[in-house]
């Protein structure tokens, strides 16, 4: 995932579990907006849930990005 210190990241989607948030990164990265996965390095994967995986975009993309994230998968703002 590209970045410069002037850009910031937006989360797009939650997950309680790795391998959802790594599909849905890699399907934006195929449509052209960089992703990628947060939270995911636990060493404890069962306790997902306590801390979520989140799935997170460039803040200039997100929009974009959000239109094609499931609706049961996005972000409440």
């Amino acid at each position: 995932m590209e970045t410069t210190d002037t850009q910031r990241f937006k989360t797009v989607a939650k997950f309680s579990e790795r391998m959802p948030a790594e599909i849905l990164a890699g399907m934006l990265n195929d449509n052209g907006i960089p992703a990628g996965v947060f939270g995911a390095d636990s060493s404890y994967p069962s306790l997902g849930y306590v801390k979520a995986i989140e799935v997170k975009v460039n803040e200039s993309d997100f929009e974009r990005a959000l239109a094609l994230v499931p609706a049961q998968d996005r972000v409440q703002e």
